[in-house]
């Protein structure tokens, strides 16, 4: 279903607090909106001029509220929701960040180790760690590289009693994507 305004996304966006990625609550220790708030605040603080990466990272896990319970098809869910409204290219970034995921348990030891136990979990559902060929073809993706740092801050983004910006400052940075998606 995609998502048609800037005040509907952020609605769904704060509907996301007291909501966890797992329905058990086994997975991150934050809920969604302050995962989601971390991710983009790690991105805008690492990448402040590109404000499509810190959307893609205040919207990346949208797709567990939009169909709980899918962890395998959540990237291409929220992708699919936000394509319409911010663009091809954070709704490129929302779908591979499980792609991203793949290729650094794949690629980076230190940081396939460093998973929390509910991403480690989830890998496995989400196809495992990429093969050599698959590893080759996601470095030749144009958005290697945003999605690679996305993936990162999505990983590092798990911070209880963390302080971050209320979503309602986001509005602004989301309202000149959505204006200048192409």
């Amino acid at each position: 279903m995609p998502i048609a305004t800037v005040d509907e996304l952020m609605t769904l966006l704060g509907e996301g607090a007291g909501v966890w990625d797992m329905p058990d609550r086994s997975g991150d220790p934050v809920d969604i909106l302050d995962h989601d708030r971390q991710c983009a605040e790690l991105l805008r603080r690492d990448y402040p001029v590109d404000e499509e990466l810190q959307v893609a990272g205040l919207v990346h896990d949208i797709g567990h509220q939009l169909r709980p319970g899918d962890d395998a098809g959540h990237g291409r869910h929220g992708a699919d929701a936000v394509r319409a409204l911010l663009g091809e290219r954070v709704a490129r970034l929302v779908e591979l960040h499980v792609v991203a995921k793949r290729y650094l348990a794949a690629t980076d030891a230190v940081h396939a180790a460093r998973l929390s136990a509910s991403s480690r979990r989830t890998l496995v559902a989400q196809g495992g760690a990429m093969s050599a060929e698959e590893v080759r073809a996601f470095e030749g993706d144009p958005a290697f590289a945003a999605a690679v740092a996305l993936r990162r801050a999505d990983d590092a983004g798990k911070v209880l009693g963390l302080e971050v910006a209320l979503l309602e400052s986001w509005r602004p940075v989301v309202e000149r994507v959505a204006a200048a998606r192409g």
